[in-house]
């Protein structure tokens, strides 16, 4: 039972990085840490159980997860595929398409790998140790994010921020931005129903170069279509990051309520970075994510991960070069 005793440390961690702030982007390494422990530990104790158990689990832990390569690969070409139908060729939507091609990539090149010839086994280890490097942190973005998507509000809220993005013609609101809108609508809608105050929707967007108005301007203008009460409206018309968003937001919310509690509210795909930006300016409160198109998913979340991965890019590219030397000078030693 020793073989848990990692699994146990790093749940243990986890839970308490989760209780001190839901939204630290260390939680997801721990969560990681902890499920990759818990499969070493699994395969080390699988000899205990009955052979069609012990079948299982090495099924499971190890046979499925390599089989799992080539499928992942295919549905991420043809989601990439269907992202350039159906939302043209800039380079964002060619992303999953991309990491497919990459999957593929990287197979052949092991597959293909010789020994004999010590610079193409240097390039071939050290692909395949970032491969797993940036893998592990993306699969650890990946589940932790679906599980911060899990968060419900709980008690009332003082504000709903909604977070703008781009407007179709330079004015009208697109089908992404109705989301976080209806989202933020139904938030204040369900507080209001229970006897609570209602919240303020802060709608958040600047003005771009193409945009006949502020972002913020049309957010209302949708929101007072829909229902809401004018009065329970507010615009911040500064902003053009969602860093500037929750800034300027911040300062709006702190400026009526020095105690305010808020909820954000973006896209799915968007909200475990978005969460991870609200602590670093100071917001109280968590993110909420509203339906996106499951087309538009994979691409978006590989994005999102990217921009992680960059804004921890110190750590992340010393770790990537550590693992190159290693693949270079561990060659014909292994």
């Amino acid at each position: 039972m020793l073989s848990f005793v990692p699994t146990a440390v790093f749940l243990v961690l986890f839970c308490i990085s989760v209780r001190q702030d839901r939204r630290r982007f260390r939680n997801a390494v721990l969560f990681g840490l902890t499920l990759i422990s818990l499969s070493i530990a699994l395969l080390v104790e699988a000899h205990h159980l009955p052979v069609v158990l012990a079948g299982m689990v090495y099924t499971l832990v190890s046979l499925l997860p390599a089989l799992g390569v080539v499928p992942l690969g295919g549905f991420l070409i043809a989601n990439g595929l269907t992202m350039i139908k159906k939302e043209g060729c800039r380079p964002a939507n060619l992303l999953s398409g991309m990491l497919g091609v990459s999957v593929f990539g990287v197979i052949f090149l092991l597959w293909s790998v010789n020994d004999e010839v010590p610079a193409y086994a240097a390039f071939a280890r050290a692909v395949l140790l970032l491969s797993l490097y940036v893998s592990f942190l993306f699969l650890c973005f990946l589940t932790y994010a679906f599980l911060y998507g899990r968060i419900k509000v709980r008690g009332d809220v003082d504000f709903v921020v909604m977070l703008g993005s781009g407007l179709i013609g330079g004015e009208r609101v697109p089908p992404l931005l109705a989301s976080r809108l209806r989202k933020g609508l139904e938030i204040h809608d369900a507080q209001v129903a229970r006897g609570g105050p209602a919240p303020i929707l802060l709608a958040s967007g600047g003005q771009g170069p193409d945009e006949k108005l502020p972002e913020a301007t049309a957010m209302s203008r949708w929101l007072i279509q829909q229902g809401a009460p004018a009065g329970h409206i507010q615009e911040e018309s500064r902003s053009r990051t969602t860093d500037e968003n929750l800034h300027f937001s911040r300062e709006i919310m702190t400026a009526g309520k020095t105690d305010y509690r808020c909820v954000v509210v973006t896209n799915n795909f968007h909200a475990f970075r978005a969460a991870m930006t609200a602590r670093q300016t100071g917001v109280n409160g968590q993110v909420l994510g509203s339906p996106t198109a499951k087309y538009f998913w994979p691409s978006a979340t590989i994005r999102e991960f990217v921009a992680v991965f960059w804004e921890h890019k110190k750590v992340n590219l010393s770790i990537c070069a550590a693992l190159t030397v290693l693949a270079v000078t561990t060659v014909g030693r292994l």
